[in-house]
């Protein structure tokens, strides 16, 4: 009898935190997923090989045509991510310690406001990271995997770079080795198993962010076994600017040699498959992540956010393969997202940033975005079909050049202030390759201005609309009156910071020109473009 009115007990117990936490769950905040590629194009078909990754997040819910990152590299693109803020407000200028990638000084006055800690700390969000996160993460001058970020419940760092095999994990703060053997190391396979253990054991009390980062499509582009033979017959694709001299570029543009030789071109293929094949074990893990919040039953309360850190290109202008340009296939990225009272089979031509997911999902969380210091807005109005005319017109991109200070041995006729050259002594990157561009996408103008900080004051301008390959450079044929507005309008996005980085653009109806406030301290910058175009 006693064992008897205990199992009432029990039961009743039971029934009362089954109601309060389906009452709960009926108000409980969403919960959030971010899946982050490494590398991962859509310029150059980069979303192909992911099938069901469209159909479980793309078709599902928006896909944005027009999405772009604060710069075309790895480390600055991730920190602008993290912190909703161009690279001149968080000071990440490339992969180096001493670029400031995941330095101490970085740790200091950036990681304590990352979008991921103000959801723990502000909203009661627990929190996961599986994946790469800075490059320079692990470093023994950052604190190595001992550290850490803070705004993390459950921490799983890959020890700085992009790894399938042979890698560490930090897990909380301890090392975890992990060696070649595909059942227990492949990377992404372990992310993903990593994930599933978080939600299946997670609180179910409050509402969770889970930011998985995969190494793929990233070299080295080791594919799963069973993955390796995909593809065999794919080329990267023969695009009009593919294999082609870039005549009217800058100079890093102008000394990629044209026509590419064959070893080069067969190079590129053979990486663009290799790419491809990486993919799919992607595309498995979302399946696998989208899945297991369906029988969860958390999937119809849960965004899922599916994107990548930069661009890419293979044999474009006659590059072989890398990132770090100002065009389209460098700084424009794949961005889709399901989740509530996104509709599905959406597509969006509004112009977002990757400085926006931090301000998107602070407003699915029902924090506000203006008490930040964050640079991006919100995109969830648009997502959920409240958007009204008032959307920004452009966006700011800016990227600082890397170069060596010798000269390569085996390309002597470069001289030094180059680097990421290949065996033909053509180069991906320069020190003077640092440029700022105004990305601009309206109802009346789909426009990109860009202005090196070079000897020359080179400009390279594009309408998109016309020409979607970017083959020929208008700088000298635009109208004086749109450059001036331009070369204005940049320099105030360069020095921007927070809502004055969201202050009307050229081609928006309520943008006001004053040439009378020109910055006195770039002034010399149009007179000599002035000079330049005449």
């Amino acid at each position: 009898m006693r064992s008897h009115r205990c199992l009432c007990g029990f039961l009743l117990i039971c029934v009362t935190l089954c109601s309060s936490a389906v009452s709960a769950a009926s108000y409980r905040r969403p919960n959030i997923v971010l899946i982050l590629t490494d590398d991962l194009d859509i310029a150059i078909g980069g979303l192909s090989p992911l099938n069901k990754t469209k159909k479980l997040i793309g078709d599902a819910g928006i896909s944005f045509t027009n999405a772009f990152v604060a710069s075309p590299l790895c480390c600055p693109s991730r920190a602008s991510i993290l912190t909703g803020k161009y690279p001149h407000n968080h000071h990440v200028i490339n992969n180096t310690l001493e670029g400031n990638c995941s330095s101490k000084a970085w740790q200091k006055s950036e990681e304590a406001t990352t979008f991921p800690s103000l959801l723990k700390a502000n909203a009661g969000y627990q929190t996961f990271f599986a994946g790469k996160y800075l490059n320079q993460y692990g470093h023994a001058e950052a604190g190595g995997v001992e550290h850490v970020p803070p705004g993390w419940n459950y921490w799983v760092g890959l020890e700085k770079n992009s790894k399938y095999y042979n890698y560490t994990l930090s897990v909380n703060g301890k090392a975890q080795k992990h060696g070649a053997d595909y059942n227990k190391d492949y990377l992404t396979d372990v992310l993903a198993n990593m994930s599933l253990d978080f939600l299946q054991h997670k609180s179910n009390y409050q509402p969770f962010f889970m930011m998985v980062s995969t190494p793929a499509p990233h070299s080295p582009w080791t594919a799963a076994p069973q993955y390796q033979n995909s593809f065999n017959n794919t080329k990267a694709p023969r695009d009009p600017n593919f294999n082609i001299h870039g005549k009217d570029k800058h100079w890093l543009i102008r000394q990629a040699k044209t026509p590419m030789t064959n070893s080069s071109v067969q190079f590129l293929d053979d990486a663009f498959r290799k790419r491809w094949r990486t993919l799919l074990s992607v595309d498995d893990l979302v399946e696998k992540i989208v899945k297991r919040l369906e029988v969860r039953g958390e999937l119809d309360n849960t965004y899922i956010f599916f994107t990548s850190d930069n661009g890419y290109h293979t044999g474009q202008f006659s590059l072989p393969l890398d990132k770090r340009q100002l065009y389209e296939f460098d700084i424009k990225v794949p961005l889709m997202v399901r989740g509530p009272n996104i509709k599905p089979n959406q597509t969006s031509q509004m112009l977002v940033a990757n400085v926006d997911l931090g301000p998107t999902m602070l407003d699915i969380a029902g924090l506000d975005v203006n008490k930040t210091q964050m640079d991006g807005m919100s995109f969830l109005p648009i997502m959920e079909g409240k958007m009204n005319s008032s959307w920004r017109t452009d966006i700011l991109v800016e990227y600082e050049g890397e170069g060596s200070n010798v000269s390569d041995p085996a390309c002597p006729l470069l001289g030094p202030g180059v680097s990421e050259c290949f065996p033909d002594c053509v180069c991906e990157d320069s020190y003077n390759n640092t440029y700022a561009c105004v990305r601009t996408v309206a109802p009346s103008a789909n426009l990109q201005y860009c202005e090196f900080d070079d000897n020359e004051v080179f400009v390279e301008v594009y309408n998109v609309t016309a020409d979607p390959f970017q083959l020929t450079n208008i700088a000298k044929s635009i109208d004086q009156e749109i450059l001036e507005k331009m070369n204005h309008r940049l320099m105030m996005l360069q020095s921007c910071a927070g809502q004055s980085c969201r202050t009307p653009g050229v081609y928006d109806p309520r943008y006001k020109f004053d040439p009378r406030q020109m910055f006195t301290s770039h002034s010399w910058r149009l007179s000599r473009l002035r000079q330049k175009m005449k």
